[in-house]
């Protein structure tokens, strides 16, 4: 036997080792991944990622995307890129509404609100998956993912499933929330920077200038 012949077939044995090592590995299970995502998210101060939403009910289909930015502690910023000027601010004490062309900026209270992204403004050093969703299971998704499924605790009457999909590491590329009347609302994040540098003034809101601001009803 050459010494080429011999170092080709120690390769093609090393391979085979190595994928029956891999697939003798258990599946980790559905806590040990929220753990993941729990620690990943804990330690940042700040994210910022690309997101792109998507929502069919009631006979509507829409599709938008933008940027978003998080900071401690429960601020939160959607910028929207199309529809161009639409916004959807979190500054710690109120929630601010408002997408180009509207006849005023809607604000409400941030303890009253009950919008689907809210949630996530809770993600960075906050984070604790199975206290916040019942039922919680995983089945392997592609390219090395996994998605959590489960019940969001205190959402019965509106959210049927809230599914999560997440990198082995723990950051969560996509967020689906089924509610109970059949809509189905869909975020894809892409390009996420961990501990991106924020201005505070990031979060402060200024309506356009001659646009009222309406403080809308709580959900009732």
């Amino acid at each position: 036997m050459t010494l080429g012949r011999f170092y080709w077939r120690g390769g093609l044995l090393a391979t085979a080792l190595a994928a029956t090592v891999c697939a003798q590995q258990p599946q980790p299970t559905a806590r040990q991944i929220a753990e993941r995502v729990d620690r990943h998210y804990n330690q940042l101060h700040s994210l910022k990622a690309g997101f792109s939403e998507t929502y069919a009910g009631m006979g509507i289909h829409r599709t938008e995307s933008g940027t978003l930015l998080l900071a401690k502690p429960g601020r939160m910023r959607w910028d929207y890129s199309s529809p161009q000027g639409k916004i959807f601010l979190l500054d710690g004490k109120f929630a601010w509404f408002y997408t180009q062309g509207d006849a005023q900026v809607e604000r409400i209270p941030a303890k009253q609100l009950d919008d689907l992204r809210s949630p996530l403004r809770f993600l960075l050093g906050h984070a604790e998956l199975e206290k916040e969703i019942d039922n919680l299971s995983l089945v392997p998704s592609p390219n090395g993912s996994y998605t959590l499924s489960g019940q969001p605790k205190g959402e019965q009457n509106r959210v049927r499933t809230l599914k999560l999909t997440v990198t082995a590491d723990g950051a969560i590329t996509a967020m689906e929330i089924e509610e109970t009347g059949g809509a189905l609302t869909r975020f894809s994040f892409t390009a996420e920077q961990p501990d991106a540098a924020v201005p505070p003034t990031t979060f402060r809101y200024t309506p356009p200038q001659g646009v009222p601001v309406v403080d809308a009803l709580p959900p009732a």
